[in-house]
């Protein structure tokens, strides 16, 4: 009997389960384009032109492999639509009774799944490190569930810089290493950039056509779109960009997008790079000589700790984790962040960047965009969804625990154990944005203040009942209760105008 094996635009490996478990012989693997997928969040047409490309050349692959695959393009007259109705309409072109698939990584695309009137046999996602059952017995009786103690633990499951039974060098975290400001000059020219071939150019033309009204530059294209493409612009990176990974990881500069950064998070998280054999290169880098601790370190903490810790947060939580709003944040969604105006340098240099590349490093996630967000009280829900939207690495397994965890502190501190807020004198140290800026960082209160700077300290007092007994921020309260009453009164009045400013969609 034929069965059906569905294969995902994340899920472009030939080693995935699904395949593992199918058979060559008599049965047909199932990819198609459909506008359910393409339009659940409005996706930036570099993310879609991207997953269809690699999709494309991934079918490809598969067949000179031996298999029978069916593609249904998004312009296919046929195309049902959802990835759910393309099974139920090659189930009855083939008679098939069965569908073997690998397990999404969105709750959303799993239950749709399991509603169908078709035998589904769902596999686990064999390429990453730890399953569910492994993240679940981690967590169990645990008050928090801190990465760091995660990350130790797949260090010592994978072997990867370890040294016997103990950390390379005698340290698990080389962070502290990894903070310094932005660099004067960077030695390295970014990600390797390719031609668009003939593949490419197609689903380009057809994006264009179709996805014309989303945020986002379509061209110039450079993504690589295969597995043999993506492996050269690790080995680029390798070679030239991680030995001062580690230094400038967390910097930030106006005329350089991309600093020393691998820019691969796409192709692993599309399936086109093995996150093992990743992080297998890097350590022989380290081993070689080629690179150093902080920088191997840093770089595979984020592939083995915290991407695999994102995920098991992910399914740990369940479908409705992204619906969490402990803080009450219900602001909307500023027009800046779907490129309007803002006075704020920092801000639109991160969203002109996303705009452009569909990519941002992860401090500008984190401390420029998210930090605002938080701060401004904006609503998570649609917080997330632009994230989801506007990266072309973002899926929801990993894009979610991000943001409404780290970013948002929506989940009430499962991810952190604080709030990630700061003022400008944090973007200030780690970047160059601020001297090309309409305000002044080093001013507090005016009109001329950082808008940092003031939804800082509003953000605290709005949640002093919450926050003044963490630990972490028992210091930053001391600091506002030292200040003049007068000076606390100017602060908030000035922060008022601008969350007033924001809610009446005025630029700020």
């Amino acid at each position: 009997m034929t069965r059906l094996v569905l294969v995902l635009g994340d899920q472009l490996s030939p080693n995935l389960s699904a395949l593992q478990k199918a058979d060559k012989e008599g049965d047909v693997v199932v990819m198609a384009e459909v506008s359910d997928e393409a339009s659940y969040v409005p996706h930036h047409p570099k993310k879609i032109a991207f997953i269809f490309a690699a999709m494309r050349k991934f079918a490809d692959s598969l067949r000179k492999d031996g298999w029978q695959v069916d593609y249904t393009k998004l312009d296919d007259p046929d195309n049902a639509g959802s990835i759910t109705g393309e099974l139920l309409r090659r189930s009855e072109q083939y008679d098939a009774k069965g569908v073997i698939a690998t397990e999404p990584g969105e709750w959303r695309l799993i239950e749709a799944l399991q509603d169908m009137p078709l035998k589904l046999h769902m596999i686990g996602d064999t390429r990453f490190i730890a399953t569910h059952k492994e993240f679940e017995d981690w967590a169990e009786g645990r008050k928090e569930l801190r990465m760091e103690w995660f990350y130790r633990d797949m260090r010592r499951k994978t072997g990867l810089l370890m040294d016997g039974d103990k950390p390379a060098e005698g340290k698990w975290n080389f962070d502290h290493d990894n903070r310094k400001p932005a660099p004067d000059d960077v030695d390295f020219n970014g990600p390797m950039q390719f031609t668009p071939d003939h593949t490419v150019e197609e689903v380009l033309d057809l994006v264009e056509t179709r996805f014309d009204d989303n945020f986002g530059t379509l061209r110039p294209f450079w993504f690589a779109t295969d597995t043999g493409q993506a492996r050269r612009q690790l080995t680029h990176w390798v070679k030239h960009g991680l030995p001062k990974f580690g230094d400038f990881q967390d910097a930030m500069l106006n005329d350089n997008r991309f600093l020393y950064h691998s820019i691969i998070s796409f192709y692993i998280n599309a399936g086109l790079l093995d996150p093992l054999e990743v992080c297998q290169q890097v350590e022989q880098a380290y081993k070689d000589g080629h690179a150093p601790i902080n920088a191997a370190e840093g770089f595979i903490r984020q592939i083995i700790g915290w991407r695999e810790y994102m995920r098991g947060i992910y399914f740990l939580e369940g479908p409705e984790y992204t619906s969490r709003n402990v803080l009450g944040h219900g602001r909307a969604l500023p027009d800046f962040f779907w490129g309007g105006d803002t006075k704020m340098n920092c801000i639109s240099k991160t969203v002109a960047q996303t705009r452009d590349e569909a990519y941002a490093h992860h401090i500008q996630r984190l401390m420029v965009t998210g930090n605002f967000a938080l701060l401004a009280g904006l609503d998570p829900q649609e917080v997330h969804e632009w994230y989801l939207a506007v990266y072309a690495d973002a899926y929801e397994w990993v894009e979610a625990p991000n943001v409404i965890g780290m970013s948002q502190f929506a989940d009430g501190g499962i991810v952190g154990s604080k709030p990630y807020v700061s003022s400008g004198a944090y973007i200030d140290r780690m970047s160059d944005y601020c001297k090309n800026c309409a305000y002044k960082v080093k001013d507090k209160t005016g009109s001329d203040a950082c808008p940092f700077n003031l939804l800082y300290w509003d953000f605290l007092v709005r949640h002093r009942d919450r926050f003044s007994n963490n630990p972490r921020m028992g210091n930053m309260y001391r600091t506002w209760d030292r200040m003049d009453e007068s000076r606390r009164d100017t602060v908030l009045k000035d922060a008022k105008t601008i969350l007033s400013k924001l809610e009446s969609g005025k630029s700020i």
